[in-house]
């Protein structure tokens, strides 16, 4: 009897001590998130419980960003949740979100993976409150929606490269040290999310190419080693940070590199893939073809910024998503590796975003 005794009394203990590890365990994968956890490591999981929005419901996305409306077949790219490998990612909640950031205004400042990640949170948001008058306006490049009963404003502001687009009398000029459109537009949020990097990249004139010269440091140039010009611009565009925005008051992202998928060889496909007819993410947490060199250009700039600006690292989780993309669904001629699906991976670039503005007792923003 003594030893069944006491291997009932030893049982009791150790599913105590199981229960405390377990109830250990939940509290350090909080503190881990509380404390700063790597939100931008790790893999896809399948969720059945995701997309976040049914994007028939959703009046605010372009028509080359609803793969589902533009007859792609497929739905599998929809079921998928980004899962940091340290710990849990909150699922975005919208009520929450608006009840955090009532009296607030964002922005969003870039090109077109700015627009993304801008209607996708649009999609969120208006999913979780569909009943809430809101209101959308346009004036040039500039986009606000508005939810009057939050006092909230979500607004775009398309700018492809940050620094300044002239025109001069020799044609549109680049001006590679010159931001002065900051001073009048970027003024006055309570958070600015930045990106640019795309258009850097392109070369066609008069098409994807919108300038005829460049101008750096006093001189006119027809053109310069394009990842250099990025950095040249990026580092104004920090300058700008750094003198104009009082951090006290206003929370700063970089939105970070978002990937293309043109090339079949970087996830170890062959020379002629594409994203083209891709329905899966790639296994794992690592990216066969490593990181684009501008990833180490914006992480070396943000470094050597006075004022901390936080980076929404989004490239790798982004690479991993060959799937994502609108590829041949875009209602335009091609093949659209660049661009996201909506719904899709920005939303987990939103849901990343959400956790991060909230601190670590689920307080206010900002």
């Amino acid at each position: 009897m003594g030893y069944r005794h006491g291997y009932q009394v030893s049982f009791c203990s150790i599913a105590f001590a199981l229960i405390f590890l377990v109830s250990w365990l939940d509290q350090v994968e909080l503190s881990e998130v509380d404390g700063g956890c790597d939100f931008f490591k790790g893999s896809w999981i399948e969720d059945d419980t995701y997309p976040l929005y049914n994007t028939s419901n959703c009046p605010f996305i372009s028509k080359g960003f609803d793969c589902q409306a533009n007859g792609r077949p497929d739905q599998f790219y929809l079921h998928y949740k980004w899962k940091p490998t340290a710990c849990s990612l909150p699922r975005f909640n919208g009520e929450d979100f608006l009840r955090k950031m009532k009296g607030k205004k964002v922005l969003f400042i870039g090109d077109s993976i700015s627009l993304n990640m801008w209607q996708s949170l649009l999609c969120m948001v208006h999913a979780s409150v569909p009943l809430s008058k809101y209101t959308l306006m346009s004036k040039g490049n500039h986009s606000t929606f508005a939810l009057p009963e939050y006092e909230i404003s979500l607004e775009y502001s398309r700018n492809v490269y940050l620094v300044d687009l002239v025109k001069e009398k020799i044609g549109t000029v680049l001006k590679l040290d010159s931001i002065e459109n900051g001073d009048y537009s970027w003024k006055g949020y309570d958070v600015l999310i930045f990106n640019t990097w795309h258009w850097w990249l392109h070369t066609t004139k008069g098409q994807n190419q919108p300038w005829d010269f460049i101008e750096w440091s006093g001189k006119i140039l027809k053109d310069m080693d394009r990842l250099e010009a990025f950095k040249v611009g990026l580092t104004t565009w920090s300058k700008w940070v750094d003198s104009n925005v009082d951090r006290r008051t206003t929370q700063v992202f970089f939105q970070g590199i978002s990937p293309t998928h043109y090339d079949g060889r970087q996830w170890n496909g062959s020379i002629s893939a594409t994203c083209k007819g891709e329905t899966t993410p790639l296994n794992g947490t690592t990216y066969p073809g490593g990181l684009p060199p501008a990833v180490d250009v914006v992480k070396q700039v943000l470094k050597n910024m006075s004022k901390g600006v936080t980076l929404l690292d989004i490239t790798t989780l982004s690479l991993l998503r060959k799937d994502g993309h609108p590829s041949v669904y875009s209602r335009k001629e091609g093949n659209d590796c660049s661009h996201w699906c909506l719904a899709g991976v920005p939303d987990s670039w939103n849901e990343i975003l959400y956790a991060l503005l909230t601190n670590a007792q689920g307080g206010t923003l900002v």
